[in-house]
């Protein structure tokens, strides 16, 4: 008689192996149609001077002035915290 298997000998469903027909897929015409390198490239190739962070006019000053910002002031947080550790408590 011998033992019975205790683990079935069929395959599984394959889970990851389906896929879809090219035809199935939708159209990519949407994501073609609105290209925007060329324009940025003109924008970032410009010899006017500012830096590449800072081409895009004001979005990029308010990020870049925020960012120096929270940087200055996190430095100057950072110098008290050590200086009141290095401090001796009082009793």
């Amino acid at each position: 008689q011998g033992l019975k298997p205790i683990v079935s000998t069929e395959s599984p469903a394959p889970v990851f192996g389906t896929s879809k027909l090219a035809s199935d897929l939708p159209a990519t015409d949407s994501f073609l149609s609105n290209n925007k390198v060329p324009d940025l490239q003109k924008i970032f190739q410009k010899a006017d001077g500012l830096p590449v962070h800072l081409k895009r006019g004001v979005p990029d000053k308010l990020l870049y002035r925020t960012t120096m910002a929270l940087t200055i002031g996190g430095t100057i947080y950072c110098l008290i915290a050590l200086y009141m550790a290095s401090q001796p408590r009082q009793q």
